[in-house]
């Protein structure tokens, strides 16, 4: 078999093993690992020594080289375990693993080392070949193993010291894992694979080379999960099970005549498919994960794991899928289950059905608050195992089960959900998919889980009852605004009723009395679009001179007293907004001022004007107000400090709607002292030319006649 090739590769191999154990030998032979990893320096410099030995001397022998690989395999194997001798002494874990992994390793070296020993003594064969490479791809498969557990558990601070070391003894156990596969495939070792396998392990060499002169002391802390040995499981299952898949594959080929190459790749298909028909099964998983946490560890969960788990489904915060359903399935999968259903407590007291998962949903579901399994619950913690419950009813005091429960046939556990020490659903898990034996540690988990869920399962029942209420808000302000409104209308006709017999032959009250009319319609038509159209809040906005309305405004309200007085007044200040309800807000804010300062007191109207915005300021000589009042209560809706008769919107709907053009309203304020508003608005630059149609009645900012202003007289947002 061999070349040239081969006997350069074999021999650099040799001298390169030497190198390494003398480098150890030398500087670093202080530690526990510097010896083992000199050991197995020797080792393998003895197996490549000897098969440069054969192709020069035809000496030693084949059983003698075959046990020195064993030898060097192991020495190797050695290696990996005294990397998790300090983890002996912090984990049980640990050292279960060392135990059992280095127990699986060494069974295989020993048996085939004693077989390979008994046939040079014996000079009778008592192991085939194949049988052989067989027990050479265990125990590459083992090596490969040990390797990505040490490295997959090991601490991140902690890898560097043993990156070079584990990438190196890794592509030993890999390659050799590789060519005898290839070989028990192909019924011979392929020259290829074999003449390079010199050179390959010259290569790790100097991996090893650079772990020796970079590690100090730094034993690997091995951390065991349960995923992790779960993996480790997977793959030796795969591993031993495509080794009976590619011996069975041979044997059709063998035995298939000329139909032997087409059944082989026949066979190995249908196995591959099985085999990932078997790892993707929920059933077969849980039935390993059990088995696993039964014999591996002291505890049957990894309670960082599931409680991570569990973060992860709860974080969602989508609606797909449902909350509820989400809920069934963390709790499910505590126990190895994939079904169950939910129900939670109504407003009645009721248990309604909220979600079921892979379970037939029964005609009737609802539950009885006041049953006999609630008052149960009421009183004790308890989880009911529905199995036990069928063969001992007596255990639970022959308690009633509710039929909406019992209808479930595949039905396991009863888990109660508390909202603190009060029931608020009932979650019914089905049968697990691996036979599960339950302990105090089950139990626990599951009543911590179901009270975690069942909070945020609470938290979300009110968040959706919160946004209820805020949509009945809205249609309870959106009523409160208008049945403002409607206030004042009735205001103004009540007015005109009283006076109507003392001057209904007056010309000028009947026009008055038109014209108040005609806004109070207009007004309610406003109301009813706003109603159909709410987006339309701002309404038909347009330029217009705001001195000319303070004119007005002061005229209008001159007959109340104190009589509003205005002073400052520039030559023009345009604004863009709505008359109607510009005229509304001012209103009602001079309204206000009069209302708060006695007859003999002042109310003074200043205009003054910027670049780009004018202020209007509304001071009286009133009560004043506190600053708790003005920052807590006077833009605050519903806050009214006139009882009864006021409705608490006035002054929050006039800032509202000065904010929505653009502008705002400040107050200072002192008790006993009078309090001033500042209405700032945005100021807009209106083109000269238009001027001259003032005469023609087409300006854009012509004011409307005083017939059109009379109406605004019972726009005023009064009493607030």
């Amino acid at each position: 078999m061999f070349n040239e090739f081969g006997l350069i590769s074999y021999a650099a191999a040799s001298l390169a093993f030497l190198l390494l154990g003398g480098l150890i030998v030398t500087r670093y032979l202080r530690r526990t690992s510097d010896r083992v990893l000199l050991l197995s320096a020797i080792l393998s410099f003895f197996w490549a020594g000897s098969l440069v030995t054969q192709q020069l001397w035809g000496e030693p022998s084949f059983i003698i080289r075959y046990l020195l690989e064993l030898l060097r395999d192991a020495g190797w194997v050695i290696v990996l375990l005294a990397l998790l001798r300090s983890a002996d002494r912090h984990r049980m874990e640990a050292h279960r693993t060392r135990r059992l992994l280095g127990f699986l390793t060494f069974s295989v070296i020993f048996v085939l080392f004693t077989l390979a020993a008994l046939e040079s003594l014996l000079n009778i064969p008592l192991v085939s070949g194949k049988l052989k490479i067989v027990g050479q791809i265990a125990l590459s498969l083992l090596g490969i193993c040990l390797v990505e557990q040490i490295w997959r558990n090991s601490v991140q601070s902690s890898r560097s010291s043993i990156r070079y070391l584990c990438i190196g003894i890794l592509t030993l156990f890999a390659y050799d894992f590789f060519m005898y596969t290839d070989a028990l495939l192909f019924g011979q070792i392929s020259s290829g694979f074999w003449d390079a396998r010199g050179a390959v392990n010259t290569l790790i060499v100097p991996l090893l080379g650079i772990t020796m002169m970079n590690t100090r002391k730094q034993p690997v802390e091995f951390q065991l999960s349960r995923n992790a040995m779960f993996h480790v499981s997977a793959l030796v299952f795969a591993g031993i099970y495509l080794l009976f898949a590619a011996a069975g594959g041979y044997y059709v080929r063998v035995l298939g005549g000329e139909w032997g190459d087409a059944l082989q790749m026949l066979f190995i298909t249908a196995a591959l498919s099985f085999l990932a028909l078997l790892l993707t099964s929920r059933r077969f998983r849980a039935r390993l994960m059990v088995f696993i946490s039964q014999n591996f560890f002291d505890y049957k969960y990894d309670y960082r794991e599931e409680w991570l788990k569990m973060t992860r489904e709860l974080a969602n915060l989508s609606d797909d899928p449902p909350l509820p359903e989400r809920i069934v399935r963390i709790l499910a999968s505590l126990v190895e289950s994939s079904s169950g259903a939910l129900w939670v407590q109504d407003e009645d007291g009721n248990f309604m059905l909220q979600s079921t998962v892979n379970l037939h949903q029964p005609r009737f579901t609802s539950i009885d608050g006041d049953c006999e399994l609630a008052q149960f619950f009421g009183d004790r913690e308890w989880i009911i195992d529905l199995e036990e419950y069928r063969n001992d009813p007596v255990r639970y005091n022959l308690l009633e089960i509710p039929d909406p429960i019992l209808k479930f046939d595949r039905g396991w556990l009863l888990i109660p959900m508390y909202l603190g020490n009060e029931l608020y659903g009932i979650t019914l898990v089905g049968r697990a998919n691996a036979r599960v034996e339950l302990n105090w540690e089950n139990f626990d988990l599951v009543r911590v889980v179901a009270r975690q869920t069942c909070n945020l399962l609470a938290q979300a029942d009110a968040q959706n009852r919160l946004s209820r209420a805020m949509q009945f808000e809205a249609v309870s302000k959106a009523s409160a605004f208008m049945v403002h409104d409607l206030k004042t209308l009735i205001a103004q006709l009540s007015l005109l009723v009283r006076n109507a017999n003392h001057h209904r032959d007056n010309p000028a009250f009947i026009d008055d009395m038109i014209s108040t009319t005609e806004h109070a319609v207009q007004k309610m038509s406003n109301l009813v679009d706003h109603i159909r159209k709410p987006a339309s809040e701002q309404g038909a906005q347009a330029p217009l001179d705001l001195q000319q309305m303070i004119n007005e405004l002061a005229s209008h309200y001159a007959r109340n007293q104190p009589r509003p007085r205005v002073t400052g007044a520039p030559d023009t200040a345009m604004v863009r907004a709505d008359r109607d309800q510009l005229w509304s807000v001012l209103g009602h804010l001079i309204q206000n001022a009069q209302d708060a300062t006695p007859p003999d007191g002042e109310v003074t109207l200043t205009l003054k004007a910027s670049a780009d915005h004018v202020v209007l300021f509304i001071q009286d000589s009133g009560t004043g107000m506190s600053e708790e009042f003005i920052r807590m209560q006077l833009f605050k809706p519903f806050e009214s400090t006139k009882g009864l008769t006021g409705m608490g919107i006035g002054a929050y709907q006039a800032r509202e709607y000065v904010r929505q053009i653009g502008g705002n309203i400040d107050v200072t304020s002192e008790p006993g002292m009078g309090s001033c508003f500042s209405v700032l608005l945005p100021t807009v630059k209106i083109a000269a030319q238009p001027a001259r149609d003032v005469t023609s009645g087409e300006s854009p900012t012509a004011l409307p006649d005083k017939t059109e202003a009379i109406p605004g007289r019972a726009g005023g947002l009064h009493s607030s």
